[in-house]
């Protein structure tokens, strides 16, 4: 391979001529035809024992040709970037200038390279980092789990119905007198306060006790699906089966013990204690280095080509659809059910996936002009990790791994730690303006 020019001929565009000499054409040529000889036909031969030359003399000089170019792009075209020191973000165009058996193969190669990104302002950015204080009411809350957890359902027949309780129920609906279709059931039950039914309905249950039969009155919503209901009234023909309610155990030493790995109700709150500071501390750093990496983005200026951001929405739509079959749900189905078709689909990931490649663009570029560069024990040490955790070797993580990728991966993680440790706290900056940013 012989690289006659790299040309710039638009913005992140570059133009490579590069040629292959007759022999290595030549040399393709062979392997094409001895790949495809067992397979070709040429009359008065048995198949497959048909030299080179009547196979080109009997189907002509080019038979080979498309094969053997296609060869030669896939083993010379690499080196031809390499040469030229491009860093390539789409698949090059590539165009057969001219193909002679004698004089070789000319190509011309259109190639999307990586842009080149500014960025502003790194140093010194301000973030909020509030960190709740966690209070009484946030440990009772914890409390009021475990006896949510530890309820059990009780029947009642000493009182009437009250709102939180679950009721068993017949009734059968009525418009106009005429009793319409999806409107009874039997021993359904029913936690009043639910909002399950229709407003009015459940609220027209309480006070009433085992045995009761009464009217309930109600009005269709509106905006009701079913459009011959919408905005009607109806009579529903209720009577009270039973009676359940959810006793709450006290939260004490004996339930702690019984429940957890603790001895004692204080040791548990304590514990509890700990945890919700831990998640308060971890949310509220997750929320500085956001709003950091927001402004990262907002920072970072340049022409990135549009195919960066389609590839990323290639890969969201990859992993959406992945996460689905682990779900049991086909993609088709799930746009049927959302009233989507493919185009809007990948249209809903737009701003996402442009704010993933700006922001991956100015870390690379943030990590070239600080210098970050990854130690080989560093990159043992984050390999030991994955084969720790995957029962594997280090050396079958390696194999397995794009090691190029996986060492920029650590420099742009170590990015955002350069810019996290000279951020400055400044918790004057309010949510809504951190949200905004």
């Amino acid at each position: 391979m012989s690289l006659k020019s790299s040309t710039k001929v638009d913005v992140n565009t570059q133009e490579l001529v590069f040629t292959v000499d007759g022999a290595a054409f030549d040399a393709a040529i062979e392997k094409a035809y001895q790949r495809q000889k067992k397979n070709i036909n040429v009359p008065g031969f048995r198949k497959g024992k048909a030299s080179r030359k009547l196979v080109e003399k009997y189907y002509g000089e080019g038979v080979f040709f498309e094969e053997a170019i296609n060869g030669l792009i896939n083993a010379e075209m690499p080196d031809a970037i390499k040469e030229a020191e491009l860093e390539l973000v789409d698949t090059p165009k590539i165009e057969v200038v001219s193909a002679d058996v004698k004089d070789g193969v000319e190509f011309k190669a259109i190639c999307v390279t990586k842009p080149e990104v500014a960025v502003s302002e790194y140093k010194g950015l301000k973030a909020p980092k509030n960190v709740k204080d966690i209070t009484e009411d946030d440990i009772n809350a914890q409390i009021e789990q475990i006896r949510q957890r530890n309820a059990r359902i009780v029947s009642v027949d000493d009182r009437a119905a009250q709102l939180q309780d679950e009721v068993i129920i017949n009734f059968e609906g009525f418009m106009d007198g005429v009793a319409f279709d999806g409107g009874q059931a039997e021993d359904f039950p029913l936690k009043l306060g639910s909002g399950q039914f229709i407003a009015g309905f459940e609220d027209q249950i309480v006070g009433h006790s085992i045995g009761d039969e009464f009217d309930v009155n109600v009005t269709f919503p509106e905006d009701y699906q079913m459009e011959e209901y919408a905005g009607k009234p109806a009579v529903f023909k209720v009577k009270l089966n039973a009676i359940n309610m959810t006793e709450l155990p006290e939260v004490d030493d004996e339930l702690i013990k019984d429940t957890t790995e603790f001895d004692t109700i204080d040791e548990w709150k304590a514990d509890i204690k700990a945890k919700l500071e831990q998640q308060a501390e971890t949310r509220a750093a997750s929320e500085f280095e956001n709003h950091l990496m927001q402004k990262i983005i907002e920072n970072t200026d340049g022409v990135i080509p549009k195919c960066m951001f389609d590839h990323r929405i290639d890969s969201l739509v990859s992993n959406f659809e992945h996460s689905l079959k682990q779900q049991g749900m086909d993609l088709d189905i799930y746009l049927q059910y959302t009233g989507m078709d493919m185009d809007s689909f990948r249209e809903s990931f737009t701003e996402r996936a442009e704010n993933e490649v700006t922001l991956r663009l100015g870390l690379e570029k943030i990590a070239e002009l600080e210098n970050i560069e990854i130690s080989d024990e560093a990159i043992e040490n984050q390999l030991k990790e994955i084969a720790d955790a995957n029962n594997m070797t280090v050396e079958d993580v390696r194999m397995r791994l794009p090691m190029n990728d996986f060492v920029d991966d650590l420099r742009v993680n170590k990015a955002v730690e350069f810019v996290k440790e000279n951020a400055v706290v400044d918790n004057t900056i309010t949510s809504e303006e951190s949200e905004e940013k």
